[in-house]
This record gives structure tokens, C-alpha cells and sequence, in this order.
């Protein structure tokens, strides 16, 4: 049989029996590169404990019995991927060579983070589920990618605080992985790369001043029995994850039985889910106290800076709970929560679109993002340790990223 570009082999002509050698030969020969690549989509979108070998080899075209073949278990699948990101960003940094300029560094960085955007932030967030070893290889790669946009910092920008700013130039670079803002690869790696090169060219020990302006509401006291649940699950959410923690340890913190959790919340998910409405609740209330009254847009780009600066710190494990579970929870249980971040996020469009009119409405949440990016890398680079000048450092870092 002849087709239009020469014979077809039997085993491609219809009716033809499939053997073992012709399946092989219509397997292509990435399909272990095309197996992480949906999966890392899939843990990205319902995290670790949600995802499903079965979904992930649907998104291959396979069946979960070949998808064995390749990696043993979901762990093993699941830390190809948490490692994918950052090794494709020691592959990329290593091949600059060591003398190029600071925007080639971060313009390699960036054209990777962008490439990977929908399974990139697995890293940040999904990697706390790794092994205590694998966490280590882990944070040693991004250690090691740090260091690389480091030394190129000290050299071109000998300001203080170089690791610092390294980090948070990677963080911004990292937030586009963390949501689904629609826009052209092209537009986010210009817009990303700008970012970080102010990032990276600004003197965090310089201040903007805000840091004693800030007022933030208080944490409510727990009176209640479903709110003594709630402080007691968020440190426990924390430190070992949504899926490690049982109702019965919930319980026993708060002195009850576990049956009696039920009398407060339908399941724990729900609990989680009213933990993060809480945290968006105090964020609400902290960003409409420190807004009241200025008028000037960059004056409340300012403030908006500085209050998502210090509520981050401020409650540290509430926030790092919301960000890394809330993929976790039920479309129901999310709904709520995706529309408080919206309309969050629709503050600071408004206000950095005044502040920089040269901005659309893609790019400001674009860079809103990229300065919540910042937060997370400073924050954790300082060790969340609260003190007036880390606030004023990590705000004045945003502001860079923002270019405000």
C-alpha cells in the first residue's frame, strides 16, 4: 500500500492487526516528557493529594496502567515535577555565560517560569509534600539558582542586601505561575523581566516611610467554640498540610471528642475553607482602614504596599494556609474565596492603573501579582521575622516591582 508520501507500513494500514512493536512505534518518544508536563497541570490545578493518576494519563492519552510504566507510584510522578521548574532554571542559568549582564540572567529565568507557567508553582507551594530528603535537593537547586542571580546583583547593583533582592526578583519573576491572568507569552516575559530588574535595582534599606502608618484590625479573639476549632486547625494546617491533619487533632486542641467537630463544621474542608475566608476578611478590613482617605493614586499604591507587607507577617500561618490549600478545597467551598481575591485584586488595578496610566488592565494585575510574588520569596527569605525595617524592606521591594 502507497500513500502520498511513499509505502505505509503494514502496521499503519487499515484493519492491520497491533502488535507490541507497532504500538511502540506509534508511542512518540517523549512520552515521558509529555506524561510530567500534564501532570505537573493537574497537581498544579487540585494539588497533590487531589490529583489522580488516572486523570493525569487521561491528559496523555494513555491508560493509568501505562502511565505505571514510566513512574511507580504518584510520589515518584510528583517529584519529577516539583523539580521540573527549578531544574530547568539551573539548565537555562548555567548556559548564560558567567560575565553576562543581570537582564540576560533574568531574561533566561523569565523565558523558563513563563514556559512552565501552568505547572511551575508546584515549587512553592505543593513541595512541602516531598520527602524530608527531596525537600532538601530541592531547596538546594533553588539555593544554588539564588546565588547565580546574586552574584550578578552584587556586580552590577552593590546595594544592601543582594540575596535579598535576588529572591524577590525570582519571586516576581515566579508569580506568574500562581495565576491564570490571561495575556501573550511575549507581553508577560517583557513585563516579568522589567519587574525584576527593578526589583533588583532597589535599595530596601532606603524605606518608604509607610511602615508606622499601617493599622492593621486585630485577630479576633476566640469566644466561640467554632472559632477556638479555627485557631486551633490553622497553625496545625501550617505546619504539616490540609491532607496531614485529622479532625481528631483538631480536636483534641481544643479539648473536644472528634465526633463533636460536627456540631460546628460539616467536614474539615469547610473549616479550611472558613479559615480563608477569615484571612480574606482581615485583608478587606485592613486594606479599606489604611485607604480611607487618600486620594493621590500613588500615595495608595503606597499604602496598599504597605498593609499587604504587614498583614503577611502578621499572620504568617493564616496566610501561607490560604495560599497553598485553597487549590485543595471543593468548587463550592472555593467560590467565595476566588471572588474576595478578585475583588481584591480589583483595588490594586485601579489604584496602580491611576498611578501608571501607561498600564491595561492585564498588565496592572500582571504586576499586582508580581509584588505578591515579592512578599512570598523576601518574606520567607527574612525568615517571616517581624520587625519595622523588614516591613519597610519588603514594601519598598514591592513598590520596584510595580514600578511605582
Amino acid at each position: 500500500m502507497t500513500g502520498a508520501y511513499g509505502p505505509v507500513p503494514a502496521h499503519f494500514r487499515p484493519g492491520a492487526a497491533v502488535t507490541a512493536e507497532s504500538a511502540a512505534a506509534l508511542r512518540p518518544r517523549n512520552r515521558k516528557q509529555l506524561i510530567v508536563e500534564a501532570a505537573g497541570r493537574v497537581f498544579s490545578r487540585r494539588g497533590y493529594h487531589g490529583a489522580s493518576m488516572e486523570e493525569i494519563a487521561a491528559g496523555v492519552g494513555i491508560t493509568a496502567a501505562a502511565l505505571y510504566r514510566h513512574f511507580p507510584n504518584k510520589y515518584a510522578l510528583f517529584a519529577e515535577c516539583a523539580n521540573g521548574m527549578v531544574d530547568g532554571l539551573v539548565a537555562a542559568l548555567d548556559e548564560v555565560p558567567p560575565e553576562a549582564a543581570l537582564a540576560d540572567v533574568l531574561a533566561a529565568a523569565t523565558r523558563v517560569t513563563v514556559a512552565h507557567r501552568a505547572s511551575g508553582g508546584l515549587y512553592r507551594w505543593e513541595a512541602r509534600y516531598l520527602n524530608r530528603e527531596d525537600r532538601r535537593v530541592l531547596r538546594a537547586k533553588f539555593a544554588h539558582v539564588v546565588e547565580r542571580v546574586t552574584d550578578v546583583v552584587r556586580r552590577e547593583h552593590p546595594l544592601p542586601g543582594e540575596h535579598l533582592r535576588a529572591a524577590a526578583a525570582l519571586g516576581a519573576i515566579g508569580s506568574i505561575t500562581m495565576h491564570r491572568t490571561s495575556i501573550a507569552q511575549r507581553r508577560a516575559e517583557d513585563l516579568l523581566l522589567a519587574s525584576a530588574l527593578r526589583v533588583v535595582a532597589t535599595d530596601p534599606t532606603a524605606g518608604i516611610g509607610s511602615a508606622h502608618l499601617v493599622e492593621l484590625p486585630a485577630q479576633p479573639v476566640p469566644r466561640t467554640r467554632r472559632s477556638e476549632i479555627l485557631a486551633a486547625a490553622v497553625p496545625l494546617f501550617e505546619r504539616d498540610g490540609f491532607a496531614n491533619v485529622t479532625n481528631g487533632r483538631i480536636a483534641e486542641a481544643v479539648g473536644l471528642v472528634p465526633s463533636a467537630i460536627y456540631r460546628y463544621f460539616p467536614g474539615k474542608a469547610d473549616i479550611l475553607a472558613a479559615a480563608c475566608l477569615q484571612a480574606a476578611d482581615l485583608l478587606t478590613q485592613a486594606v479599606e482602614q489604611n485607604l480611607r482617605g487618600v486620594t493621590d493614586p500613588q500615595d495608595a499604591v503606597v499604602a496598599l504596599a504597605a498593609t499587604y507587607v504587614a498583614y503577611s507577617f502578621e499572620h504568617t500561618a493564616l496566610t501561607s494556609v490560604a495560599h497553598a490549600e485553597l487549590v485543595g478545597l471543593p468548587a463550592e467551598l472555593q467560590r467565595p474565596l476566588v471572588v474576595a481575591q478578585r475583588e481584591h485584586i480589583a483595588v490594586w488595578e485601579q489604584q496602580l492603573r491611576l498611578a501608571r496610566p501607561d498600564l491595561d488592565s492585564r498588565q496592572a494585575r500582571v504586576l499586582v501579582h508580581a509584588g505578591f510574588g515579592v512578599v512570598v520569596e523576601a518574606g520567607r527569605r527574612l525568615r517571616w521575622r517581624d520587625t519595622p525595617d523588614h516591613r519597610e524592606a519588603v514594601a519598598a521591594l514591592v513598590l520596584g516591582a510595580l514600578g511605582v
